[in-house]
This record gives structure tokens, C-alpha cells and sequence, in this order.
């Protein structure tokens, strides 16, 4: 992306968390190039299931950082997507076929598990050809490394070596942390079985940092030894990830909020084997509605295709970018909110200074250069329209869109119209079964008729701001405790739900004719359907 010079003054002190990110890791680096000759990103990947939105938002928001470390400095970066895919398969998942075979393969390395699809080698590397189609259907820029061939290259071999010849000083770090029984047999190094090819909890009796090797004693408890190099074992994953840091040099790295405990420890390993751990950063966990953390096993959550289904990529990068650091729900019903707000902050950032653009969530969704396209209408306005109107045909909504705004077809307006696709989805799937009209009181009757009066009497075209003042006005009017429940009292009677869109807007595109029609039909006792 083109950088200018104002972008690079203010980026220097914006408050936008990841200019903040970025600016902790020019301080860890001192402001020089590390000697492999960039800074390093990485996110990790265990491939014993498929990618899902967690995944996109920790790549996301490390590429958000990425970006901005690249407005404050000339230094080179680099991406790594790191799949732990030597780790022991320890449990079948719900969603795949080939059960029982998979079952036969317990506690081998996923990329030693046979795939259960039938299209790769293994399921570690079907679910790893399934990461890297997923990051790069986002386009997310980023170099994959597998553990199986990292560890089987000897690209680990050096800080290997360096382990073991501290091996109960890093041992020492993680007993603590144990149960007791757990500490009787712990060690930091896992071998990998030459018999059974099973990925071994086993309790090391000897090693020999001269030789290389560990002697360990097999689940047939017989004394084994074997290198603790090119692949032969791997290890513990605290211990793992600290040996990573260190050997690939990563100098940023963002986890979730359960795994602050392991950052400390590998953190604590990372210094003990002389070197700086990377600058980290902690993010909240996702919520369900009920407020429970969301967990793939229980399935509480949304997936990818769920919301991809109901709203753009676009709204769940907003979603991502927004207070990472707070708990959030991750249910349905954000999905509207989050979509307009990304649409109010594209149409607020060609007009905003270049300050004010650092700070805008769509600066870091598009890397510096948002689409100019104008989405016209808002996407609860658009669920409105398809909730009155009853359709579940893009084209109905069309029909209304283009009295609204003439200028826009599907053709020059593909935002607008891929919302209109978004929305007929949302409303089959969440508004239309949940849809409950209620029968208004004789109070809410009178201030009904005086909108139908009033409606009757404004300008065809009007704007939506202008018929929205209209509407304030009836009620004022009448007997209502707020002007909130004046509104929530149109929502439930004449949409079928207890929240809205903005009405004037809302009347503007649905039509002032069509309008009175339904209010009509309200105070003659008729059905809405």
C-alpha cells in the first residue's frame, strides 16, 4: 500500500490499538532491523479441525499490526501461519467420515493420521491445504510452516540442542504447574514412537546433551533411546512454543485470554534460553447469547459460512477490530449492527482528515485503502423492507431500491446488491420465524390515524430526514411515556418486532403510499402478513 508522509506523522502517535501494537514492537526491536532481516508476525494453528472464525480473527487483526508497523517503519516484515500438526491426534471430531479408522490412529501425529477424505496424505495435511485455501480466500498475506516439516528439516534443531542442554532448568519452569502426578513423568521432550508411531507421554530416565538424546521408556516399559533432533521427538507444547519463538526469531504474536498462563511460561523458557520472547497481545474470548464462552466442541458459536451467509467478510473483520481486549457476543443478531457500522465508517472516510482515517476501523480492515462505493442504504433498513414486503426474491427489494435511488442497479451498485442478497437470507432465516404483530390500544390507534393524516400530507420525494421529524412530531402528540416507546410501538405493530430501523428512512424507501396502506390495514383490524 502507498504510504504518505502525513500518514506516517500521525500514525506515530494514533491511538488506534494497532498503531499502539506496532509502536511496542519498535520498542522491543530498539528500531533496528533483527538480524534475520525482518520482523516476524505469527499465528499459530493446532489442524486437528477445520479453520473457523477464530482463526480469521487472530490472522486478521495480526495482519491489522502488520499494516500499521509497516506505516511507522521501513522495516521488513513477514507473516507466518503455523500449523502444529506434529502434535498426537487425541480425539475424533463430530463433522468427518472414516471414524473408526481414525480411531485406530489415537495419538499419532496428524500428519501421520491417514485422511479420513480421502484427498491428501494425511488429515494434518487435508486440514492444512484447508487453512491455506481458507487464508487465502481472504487474501490474507502470509508464508505457512508446518511443524512436522520444520521439525523434520532440522530447522529446530539448534534450539533443540539448546533445551536439553537446559533441560531441568526448563523443566524446573513448568513443574510448578503440575499436578503431582503429572510432575512424576513430565519431560519437556516428546518422543515420537519408532514402532507405533504414537506421539509418547513418556517419563525420561536419562539424557545426554554430548549425544543428543534422550532414554526414555516405551509403553511396552522397555528403555529406548533416541535423538532429540530431525523430527525423532517433539515437544511439549508450552515448551514447544517457546522453542519456536526462539528459533524462528517471532517478534509479535497475539493469543486469547486462556492462554495468558502460557505466554508466561514460554516467555519465562524464551529468556532462560537467552533470547527476548515476542511482544504479545492478549485478546478477550467470544461470548454466546447466553454469555458462555463460545467452544468448537460445543458448537455454541457461529461458524465462517454462517455469517458469511448473512453479511460480508467486510462486517466480521468491523467485529474483529473492534475493543479486542473486551468480551464480546458472538451471536446472530451482531451481525446487522456490525455491517452498518462498517458501511457508516467507508462513507465517513473520504471525508475525514488523514488523523481521523488512522483511526477509522476501515483503514485497518483494507490496509490503508478503503473501497470508495457507496452502499445507499442501510442493511437494517434493508431487512426492514424485506421483513414488510414479506420476500425472499433480491429483486422485490430492487423494485423499491431503485424509486429510492434512481442512480443505483445491481450492476453499478454490487455492494448494495449483495446486501440485498445478505438480507433476503437474514430475514428467512431469523425474522421471519420470529415475526408477532400486535394489536394496537386505542391510544396507539389515535396516534396511527394522526400519522396516516399526517404521511398523507407530505411531498412525494421528501427526504428521510424530513419525514422523520413528520413522525417525531405525531409522537409528540399523544400520551406516550418517550418517544422511545412511540417508535417501539410502530416497530411491534406495523414490523412484527420490538426493534427497528430509523423511520423516516425507513418510509423514504418503502414508499409514503405504501406506508399508509399498512397503517391502514393496522387500524382496519387486517392481517399483516
Amino acid at each position: 500500500m502507498p504510504i504518505t508522509d502525513k500518514q506516517k506523522e500521525f500514525a506515530a502517535d494514533s491511538k488506534a490499538w494497532p498503531f499502539q501494537e506496532a509502536r511496542s514492537i519498535l520498542k522491543r526491536i530498539k528500531n533496528k532491523c533483527p538480524k534475520k532481516g525482518y520482523v516476524l508476525f505469527e499465528t499459530g494453528y493446532g489442524p486437528s479441525g477445520l479453520p473457523h472464525i477464530g482463526t480469521f480473527g487472530e490472522v486478521a487483526r495480526t495482519t491489522m499490526v502488520r499494516r500499521a508497523f509497516e506505516i511507522l517503519s521501513d522495516i521488513p516484515t513477514k507473516l507466518i501461519a503455523f500449523s502444529d500438526d506434529m502434535d498426537g491426534f487425541r480425539k475424533v471430531p463430530d463433522n468427518v467420515p472414516e471414524k473408526e479408522m481414525l480411531e485406530q490412529n489415537i495419538g499419532k501425529p496428524l500428519t501421520q493420521v491417514p485422511d479420513p477424505f480421502g484427498t491428501h496424505n494425511s488429515f494434518g495435511e487435508h486440514n492444512n491445504a484447508r487453512l491455506q485455501m481458507f487464508l487465502d480466500e481472504f487474501g490474507f498475506d502470509y508464508d505457512f510452516k508446518s511443524a512436522t516439516d520444520t521439525y523434520k528439516a532440522g530447522e529446530f534443531d539448534e534450539t533443540l540442542l539448546l533445551i536439553l542442554a537446559n533441560y531441568e532448568k526448563v523443566t524446573n519452569i513448568i513443574l510448578p504447574t503440575l499436578g503431582e502426578e503429572r510432575r512424576a513423568t513430565y519431560s519437556p521432550f516428546l518422543p515420537v514412537c519408532s514402532r507405533t508411531g504414537v506421539v509418547l507421554q513418556a517419563p525420561v530416565i536419562a539424557h545426554d546433551v554430548e549425544a543428543g538424546t534422550i532414554t526414555y521408556k516405551d509403553e511396552y516399559d522397555e528403555e529406548v533411546t533416541t535423538a532429540v533432533t530431525g523430527g525423532a521427538c517433539k515437544m511439549q507444547w508450552k515448551v514447544d512454543w517457546a522453542m519456536r519463538w526462539v528459533a524462528l526469531g517471532v517478534d509479535y504474536e497475539m493469543s486469547g485470554k486462556d492462554l495468558i498462563e502460557s505466554v508466561k511460561l514460554s516467555s519465562a523458557i524464551t529468556r532462560l534460553l537467552g533470547a527476548t520472547p515476542p511482544q504479545s497481545f492478549t485478546y478477550e474470548l467470544f461470548l454466546d447469547n447466553e454469555g458462555h464462552k463460545i467452544s468448537k466442541s460445543i458448537g455454541n458459536g457461529i461458524s465462517m459460512e454462517e455469517w458469511l451467509r448473512y453479511a460480508p467478510q467486510t462486517s466480521l473483520s468491523q467485529f474483529m477490530y473492534q475493543k479486542p481486549t473486551q468480551a464480546k457476543r458472538l451471536f446472530f443478531d451482531v451481525i446487522p449492527k456490525n455491517v452498518d457500522e462498517y458501511l457508516q465508517n467507508i462513507s465517513n472516510f473520504r471525508d475525514q482528515d488523514t488523523k481521523t482515517q488512522l483511526s477509522n476501523p476501515a483503514f485497518h480492515i483494507h490496509g490503508g485503502t478503503p473501497p470508495a462505493e457507496e452502499a445507499y442504504i442501510s442493511y437494517n433498513i434493508l431487512l426492514n423492507l424485506a421483513s414488510v414486503v414479506n420476500t425472499e426474491d433480491k429483486a422485490v427489494l430492487w423494485h423499491f431500491i431503485s424509486r429510492y435511488v434512481p442512480e443505483a442497479t445491481p450492476e453499478n451498485a454490487p455492494m448494495l446488491d449483495k446486501l440485498t442478497e445478505y438480507a433476503v437470507n437474514y430475514f428467512q432465516d431469523f425474522i421471519k420465524p420470529n415475526k408477532e404483530y400486535r394489536i394496537p390500544n386505542d391510544m396507539e390507534c389515535a396516534a396511527l390515524e394522526d400519522l396516516l393524516k399526517t404521511l398523507s400530507a407530505i411531498p412525494k420525494g421528501s427526504e428521510g430526514s424530513e419525514i422523520q421529524t413528520e413522525v417525531y412530531e405525531v409522537g409528540k402528540r399523544h400520551e406516550f411515556d418517550d418517544l422511545k416507546t412511540w417508535f417501539k410501538c410502530l416497530y411491534e405493530i406495523l414490523l412484527g418486532q420490538s426493534t427497528g430501523p430509523r423511520m423516516g428512512s425507513f418510509i423514504a424507501l418503502y414508499g409514503l403510499e405504501e406506508t399508509q396502506v399498512l397503517i391502514k390495514k393496522v387500524l382496519v383490524g387486517e392481517k399483516i402478513v
